[in-house]
This record gives C-alpha cells, sequence and structure tokens, in this order.
C-alpha cells in the first residue's frame, strides 16, 4: 500500500472532514472511495472509446437522436 500526501487548500480539508465525520468514515476512506470512482469513471470512458473506435458513425448518431427524442 502506498502512503500520498496531497496539498488542498484548508477550506476545502475542513468541508471533506465533515463530509467525512457525517458519513461516519476516515478521510483516507473517503480519498479511497473518491479514487475508486474516479477510476471506474475513467475505465467506462476508456471502454467508450474503444467502442466507439469500432463502431458505425452514423448508426451511432442515429441512436443518440432516438434518445434526444425520448428524452424531451
Amino acid at each position: 500500500m502506498s502512503t500520498l500526501t496531497i496539498r488542498i487548500p484548508d477550506e476545502k480539508y475542513e468541508r471533506l472532514k465533515e463530509y467525512a465525520k457525517e458519513h461516519k468514515i476516515s478521510i483516507n476512506k473517503l480519498f479511497n472511495e473518491l479514487a475508486t470512482t474516479v477510476l471506474a469513471q475513467y475505465d467506462a470512458e476508456i471502454r467508450f472509446k474503444v467502442l466507439a473506435s469500432k463502431g458505425d458513425v452514423k448508426k451511432g448518431l442515429k441512436l443518440l437522436d432516438k434518445l434526444d427524442e425520448k428524452l424531451q
């Protein structure tokens, strides 16, 4: 396991401490959970880009248009 030192503004640190306290977790666990979330988003982005590079642009745009219609 690695140790990491970060610099953040005091104001932000205090807010993060408050958040962790309200959720009954340590700052360490909070940052671990934040890192997990960021990496999951990154992995999804990479998977999307790989799939998109193999896909049909016109077909993909038609699907997005359909989604836009349903959301309106």
